[in-house]
């Protein structure tokens, strides 16, 4: 597969999907952990060869050997892998997993082509992501400028000054304070 683009992170990040979509055993799936570390490091080496376009052949015929060898392997860990995404969006939606009878009964209950259960997305492709729903519209400022100054150049200068004291921590109550205790520091000293 030669993946063509103007943008090398686009092409890098195509090659790994494709990559992890072929290459996809986990740390259970290896007798001891020096053992998947080898596997991740081959993985690793053969993306990075893609990416920069080093032996891109031999390495094309590694990764289709590869999925003719372990075809069955790799369905059953993207099944796997699709049940637990599945299984996480249900949870952080705060809705118990759907076992395979909930889904039947769910099906056959619902009405027209494509339903959706009530309170859910619809995903847009495979991954499951949900569909964004658009911006909600944005407040208006009452008049004036950004800022909220309205009316009078000297007045909103003022204000913009005397908020962007206090925001550092200053205010009037504190310079008279000081000038007040100075004042009487100086009397006492004499």
């Amino acid at each position: 597969m030669v993946v063509s683009s103007t943008n090398p992170h686009n092409k890098e990040i195509a090659i790994r999907r494709r990559i992890c979509s072929i290459f996809n055993k986990r740390e259970d799936d290896f007798p001891s952990l020096k053992e998947y570390n080898d596997y991740l490091e081959e993985v690793e080496d053969m993306t990075f060869n893609l990416i920069e376009g080093i032996d891109v052949s031999t390495i094309e015929e590694k990764i289709a050997k590869y999925q003719e060898e372990n075809a069955e392997q790799i369905m059953i860990n993207r099944a796997r892998k699709a049940e637990e995404l599945a299984a996480a969006l249900t949870a952080s939606k705060g809705q118990p997993a759907l076992t395979d009878n909930d889904v039947a009964t769910n099906q056959n209950s619902q009405t027209g082509f494509g339903a959706v259960p009530q309170g859910q997305y619809a995903p847009t492709f495979a991954g499951g992501q949900p569909r964004p729903t658009g911006m909600a519209p944005q407040p208006l400022p009452l008049g004036g400028d950004m800022l909220g100054f309205a009316g009078d150049e000297k007045e909103a200068k003022r204000l913009q000054a005397e908020r962007g004291a206090r925001a550092g921590g200053w205010s009037v109550e504190i310079s008279r304070k000081r000038a007040h205790e100075e004042a009487l520091g100086s009397l006492w000293v004499c």
